[in-house]
């Protein structure tokens, strides 16, 4: 069994409640959605493949046990599930970023599934499948990308609908799009509607260059 891989890579996890911890990246190759602000979008159709095993051993060889898998959007790859399920009968620790377009009921519930819902600026919150707030374990993750106050607006009103707070999920996030809103604006509206909810800043980005790849 094989995937097309981007890229993998051994750097600081920059995002999630896992921020700050050391960690081994897996860029799966693909995405099915273009959102506007994409850092990503070398990951559209550069890669090889590579066989599952292989890939297993690429990531022991930096022993790491903290693992992530991303993309692009790693569950456009039908053999992803198969991936994560090994990773995790082998021991390590594995994250998925997923954009939320995706079922997530095809991984096993032992990774934490951090979905990335989106909001109006990404032009492509038509994309969400909404079902996968029904699917949640109480260690998966979600996080708002927010450049504008009618993304704010959208996030609170999804979480509103679907009556979750930190207490039903692990985490969730509200972030800005990279240079285009400073955090401080959004911690200000946080604050001012007291909500259960971390600011997230994507860290890496303040550590390295923001258009480094492979950190």
């Amino acid at each position: 069994m094989s995937l097309k891989v981007n890229e993998i890579f051994y750097g600081i996890q920059g995002e999630s409640s896992y921020a700050g911890r050391p960690c081994v990246f897996v860029r799966l190759t693909g995405c099915n959605l273009r959102c506007s602000y994409c850092d990503t979008q070398y990951a559209y159709s550069e890669g090889q493949e590579m066989e599952i095993r292989e890939i297993i051993n690429r990531i022991s060889s930096y022993r790491c046990n903290l693992v992530e898998i991303t993309g692009g959007e790693p569950l456009i790859q039908k053999k992803t599930p198969a991936l994560i399920y090994g990773l995790l009968e082998g021991g390590f620790e594995v994250l998925l970023e997923t954009n939320g377009s995706q079922d997530i009921s095809k991984v096993d519930e032992r990774c934490v599934r951090i979905i990335d819902i989106k909001c109006p600026s990404s032009c492509e919150e038509k994309k969400n499948d909404l079902g996968n707030l029904k699917r949640l374990t109480g260690k998966d993750e979600i996080k708002f990308v927010i450049g504008n106050r009618a993304d704010y607006e959208y996030a609170k009103k999804i979480l509103d609908s679907m009556n979750l707070d930190s207490s039903s999920v692990n985490t969730i996030h509200f972030s800005t799009v990279f240079g285009k809103m400073h955090p401080k604006i959004l911690a200000k509206w946080i604050l001012e509607d007291r909500l259960n909810v971390r600011l997230h800043i994507q860290l890496h980005k303040f550590i390295w260059d923001p258009e480094q790849r492979g950190v």
